[in-house]
């Protein structure tokens, strides 16, 4: 398995996140690759590349997921932030005021010139700290994801884009859940793209994919698959119940499966028993699994209950999809056993794979 890992990811590094009321150190930090890298050095399943798409086709493959407007604002964030007091530079961005969803009560439209205002415009919740590094970090990650995609195409069984920021709440115009560019959507389009007529999204986070999820909720394409905990007591909490199932031409090719807190690993496998059903329902030619590793027992944010050892039959189960997968690297909080988890679940799919 060929492994496209971020140089730029260490760049993003937040210094705080508001998280339940009250600010916090961030939970996202540079560490989380450190750790995984670390330990597909010391347990090799392929080689460990750094992707060298030209800017063209990088600018190409993000633009084919996320709205030219938030793309523009992203680049240029960080120099606005700066300018408004040149002091921000010694602190993270994070949002303020956001606009609701109904246009009736705020609009959206028109972006207002106030940095500060048009931050909450793109972004969904205050713990996603937008730092001096973000951009050249989200792009590097997005890639990642191309790189990985391109492999796969070409004939690879599977390849792993390791980068950070995560990215499946990001959604084609708005940030949020750490995430700034949806590098598993990214993934999932350019196999479109490459020719394969159906693709499949698996998300595994304990956390709703919410972003992959609206990018492609009105298209008969792409299906996209979650399970995560239940949104009634868990983050995101907007979105990702059950009764989402697409909409238009998307009606039926979205399919979530809450579970509640606590659950653990048969409870959990069962899940991921019909989430494959309906891969293999949909005729999925390729697959993308945005992996998740804060299902983890020992996760400080999460409610799951999975052991370390769970996490190989847990890349099994995948290979039983018999698809052309790409990963990509999303949640996992307990940063000591991230590495540990990721490659125990990339080489329980390896050694599965037919």
């Amino acid at each position: 398995m060929q492994t496209f890992h971020n140089p730029h990811h260490a760049g993003h590094a937040g210094q705080q996140e508001m998280f339940r009321g009250r600010m916090v150190p961030c939970h996202e930090v540079p560490a989380r690759l450190d750790y995984v890298l670390a330990e597909l050095q010391r347990r090799p399943l392929g080689a460990l590349d750094v992707p060298t798409l030209s800017d063209a086709a990088l600018d190409e493959g993000i633009g084919r997921v996320h709205s030219a407007r938030y793309l523009a604002f992203l680049a240029s964030a960080w120099t606005e932030w700066v300018a408004m007091d040149p002091a921000n530079a010694q602190r993270d961005a994070l949002p303020s005021v956001w606009p609701l969803g109904n246009p009736h009560a705020f609009r959206r439209d028109v972006p207002p010139a106030n940095f500060a205002a048009r931050l909450g415009l793109f972004s969904f919740d205050s713990g996603s700290p937008l730092t001096a590094g973000t951009w050249a970090a989200a792009r590097g990650g997005a890639a990642c994801a191309l790189a990985a995609a391109a492999a796969v195409a070409s004939g690879a069984r599977s390849a792993f884009a390791l980068t950070r920021p995560p990215g499946h709440h990001a959604g084609a115009d708005f940030l949020g859940g750490y995430c700034f560019l949806n590098n598993a959507a990214i993934a999932a389009q350019a196999l479109r793209d490459a020719g394969h007529a159906r693709v499949a999204v698996l998300d595994v986070d304990y956390h709703h994919g919410n972003g992959t999820q609206t990018i492609f909720y009105e298209r008969a394409d792409v299906l996209t698959v979650s399970i995560h905990g239940d949104p009634v007591t868990e983050y995101p909490f907007f979105l990702g119940h059950a009764d989402e199932r697409g909409a238009g031409a998307g009606a039926g090719f979205n399919l979530n499966l809450p579970l509640p807190r606590g659950s653990g690993v048969a409870v959990w496998r069962a899940q991921l028993d019909q989430a494959l059903q309906a891969v293999s329902d949909f005729g999925a030619q390729a697959l993308v699994v945005p992996m998740g590793l804060d299902t983890f027992e020992g996760d400080p944010i999460s409610g799951f209950t999975l052991r370390s050892e769970d996490y190989f039959a847990v890349g099994a189960a995948l290979a039983s999809a018999r698809l052309p997968t790409v990963f990509t690297f999303e949640g996992g909080y307990a940063v000591a056993e991230v590495g540990t988890n990721a490659v125990n679940l990339l080489e329980g799919f390896q050694r599965a794979c037919p």
